[in-house]
């Protein structure tokens, strides 16, 4: 499960050594860690990173399955994460240091920076390969953080990005050595802290007005 520590004015969250895959109670503990990071006074800045392979896979496809009634809720749910993160107060980095796919790429764009591992591992949307449409709320959000064209890219072939690759197309905004990754993105968090507060939560919430909207929207058409 996720874990919160904090380094000076850094929070790390480590999202987990699995496949980080959206279980309803891995979300529940995501959420009240930026919660708690939310709440927290004084300068402060927030990363995200993993352990192992994964950074993460994205939805729980497994346990959508076993409970499609509660499909609906599961999305909003995750649409609910996505809002969170990309509404922030504060400067939020992610530390791509494994795959990074489908939502859980979704969830790298929410943020405002990402530091990818150069060497091995991919960034990837596969949704058009495995057949699950992107809602109105993803689309809005994936069109919202890159160009036109790398999101047409990224969408309609499924292509996987490797960390040189991603940052030519912008998806990234740094990709290094392995061991450099979570050290990069504390680094470069850590020159944002001053930052936190309301103005740039206000700067967000306007910047991104028309994502978030399409991310609280409930009315989500599935499939």
């Amino acid at each position: 499960m996720p874990t919160l520590d904090r380094q000076d004015n850094v929070f790390v969250l480590d999202l987990g050594d699995g496949e980080n895959r959206f279980h309803p109670d891995w979300l529940a503990s995501v959420k009240a860690a930026l919660d708690e990071v939310r709440s927290a006074e004084g300068p402060r800045a927030l990363v995200t990173a993993a352990t192992g392979k994964f950074y993460s896979n994205g939805l729980d496809l497994d346990w959508l399955l076993a409970h499609a009634d509660q499909h609906h809720d599961y999305v909003v749910s995750v649409h609910d994460l996505l809002a969170r993160m990309l509404s922030l107060p504060l400067v939020t980095v992610a530390a791509l240091q494994g795959h990074t796919f489908a939502a859980g790429a979704m969830f790298s764009l929410a943020h405002d920076v990402r530091v990818m591992r150069a060497d091995r591992g991919y960034w990837c949307l596969p949704e058009a390969d495995i057949n699950i449409p992107f809602t109105p709320g993803m689309s809005a959000l994936i069109q919202g953080r890159l160009a036109p064209r790398t999101a047409h890219e990224a969408m309609v072939t499924a292509r996987r990005y490797g960390g040189h690759d991603a940052l030519t197309a912008g998806i990234v905004d740094r990709a290094v050595a392995e061991a450099a990754v979570r050290s990069t993105a504390i680094e470069f968090a850590a020159a944002q802290v001053g930052k936190a507060g309301d103005t740039l939560g206000t700067i967000k919430t306007r910047m991104y007005a028309p994502v978030l909207a399409a991310l609280r929207d409930k009315d989500i058409p599935l499939g």
